[in-house]
């Protein structure tokens, strides 16, 4: 036989958390031809994999890529570490349906996207669709519709629930999305410009996933204090419409709560023995997000990743600000910001839950952006898994391949075998490691060799090949 590409003596950790094996794997038209001892077959491509973990690529379960898929489509802060797929569209932000457009000063946090609007000109979400086929980005792309983004898109004022006719055309807008080919609706009733939606309208926008089987996916109305009552309102709303839930970075947040990891994951594991419920989460004791004085007052630590107003203020500590500036929080804003709050112990048992996928969370345009948007995948490899011993390597790799595949209805990926999509990462398991840090949030990851994302090479050598191969994934 002749493939497009063999990979000999690969040490196969395939997604399932299966033991690993040695084999050599065969593609052919971006899919996986065959996996075995392959002796006698040729390839216009052979790469020797000896010594190397062969893994599928992964997918990160949380994104905000939405725009970094069309204008930095390299994808390099994704495929450095090993990335195939991400997940885009969540907290309620996306970049479509746009059909007011959006002028600026952008409402935060969908300014996390874009803060001057101009990449907020998709009027319906089949023409942002049809924009990354049309231009398509190194990895694959799985899409929500975000909630927040309907509000704006459909309310004047944003501080109180939605009347009957605008949930109406948030409804009809969301239909629209999913039969596009979103996956389901995400929510970010955290944020301001959707904490006014009652229970209800966030159901009834939420109507269409029903027959649909999308996904409702969600950055909880609170994860401190009350992160329990919000849990329970999170099961409601997929009870409700009878459809599967994603947690959507699980935290307990806020030094009152830490330790409370205890509490929450019980709750989550017995609601699972009677609906969908799936929850990922990024593997540091940081969060990052829009800057605000109320978040800033519940974290020990606030680093600003950006400021419009002050941009040589990005990767400075706020305290450092304060004093060396002479600046407030109102004087920064529209900033971002990253907030120590979280205990290591909750995030460990978090990461350890067997039910937890991974997904970074990182996001892309910060000028000194946490450094979970490089090395989230790495460190779960490298520091958690090698380092610390809190899972096997097959357990790591299928928190962030299989399971994921699983949980977003990714068919045909997140697994190693005959008639997969060929979306492979290679890597050295003795080496994996971020190399981002807080001080220096900008760098590829350590022993990410090479990543294939439907039989092309899109990373190699420590860069980007320029292949730009990723496909839509729709739910199957």
């Amino acid at each position: 036989m002749n493939y497009d590409l063999l990979i000999r003596n690969a040490t196969v950790v395939d997604g399932t958390r299966a033991p690993r094996y040695e084999a050599d794997i065969a593609v052919n038209n971006g899919r996986i031809a065959a996996i075995g001892r392959l002796e006698g077959a040729q390839a216009d491509v052979e790469l020797d994999a000896s010594g190397r973990i062969v893994a599928p690529g992964f997918i990160d379960a949380h994104t905000h890529d939405d725009r970094l898929m069309l204008s930095a489509p390299d994808m390099a802060p994704k495929v450095s570490q090993g990335v195939t797929t991400v997940v885009a569209g969540n907290c309620g932000c996306s970049l479509a349906p746009a059909p007011k457009g959006m002028r600026a000063p952008v409402t935060p946090p969908l300014d996390l996207l874009d803060d001057a609007g101009g990449w907020f000109r998709f009027a319906t979400f089949r023409d942002y669709v049809e924009e990354l086929a049309a231009h398509p980005p190194a990895t694959n792309c799985a899409l929500l519709v975000g909630h927040t983004m309907l509000r704006v898109q459909t309310m004047e004022h944003l501080g109180r629930p939605a009347a009957k006719s605008e949930v109406a055309r948030m409804r009809e807008l969301a239909e629209e999305a999913l039969e596009a080919g979103a996956l389901g609706v995400s929510t970010g009733l955290y944020y301001e410009p959707a904490n006014a939606a009652p229970t209800e309208e966030v159901v009834e926008v939420c109507r269409p996933l029903a027959k649909r089987n999308g996904l409702y996916v969600t950055h909880m109305r609170d994860e401190g204090d009350n992160v329990l009552a919000s849990l329970e309102e999170t099961f409601r709303i997929g009870r409700e419409l009878g459809v599967p839930v994603v947690i959507s970075h699980h935290k307990v947040a806020g030094s009152a709560n830490h330790g409370r990891s205890e509490e929450t994951l019980p709750l989550i594991e017995a609601r699972m023995k009677s609906q969908p419920i799936a929850l990922d989460c990024y593997p540091y004791c940081a969060s990052s997000t829009i800057l605000s004085a109320g978040r800033a007052a519940v974290a020990t630590k606030t680093l600003v990743t950006w400021s419009r107003p002050h941009p040589e203020v990005a990767g400075m500590d706020l305290e450092e600000i304060r004093r060396d500036f002479k600046l407030g929080i109102d004087q920064l804003l529209p900033a971002g910001a990253i907030y120590f709050s979280m205990s290591e112990a909750d995030v460990q048992r978090i990461l350890a839950f067997e039910h937890t996928m991974i997904g970074s969370d990182g996001l892309p345009h910060d000028a000194a952006p946490h450094p979970r948007l490089w090395g989230t995948f790495a460190r779960v490899l490298g520091h958690y898994a090698r380092g610390l011993g809190l899972f096997p390597l097959e357990t790591a790799v299928y928190k962030m391949t299989g399971l994921t595949a699983r949980n977003f209805g990714l068919a045909d990926r997140g697994v190693l075998k005959p008639g997969m999509a060929a979306d492979i990462t290679i890597f050295d398991a003795g080496e994996i490691d971020e190399r981002s840090s807080f001080a220096a949030p900008i760098q590829p990851a350590k022993g990410i060799e090479i990543v294939i994302v439907n039989g092309a090479i899109v990373w190699r050598d420590g860069k980007p090949t320029g292949a730009r191969p990723g496909q839509v994934l729709k739910r199957s």
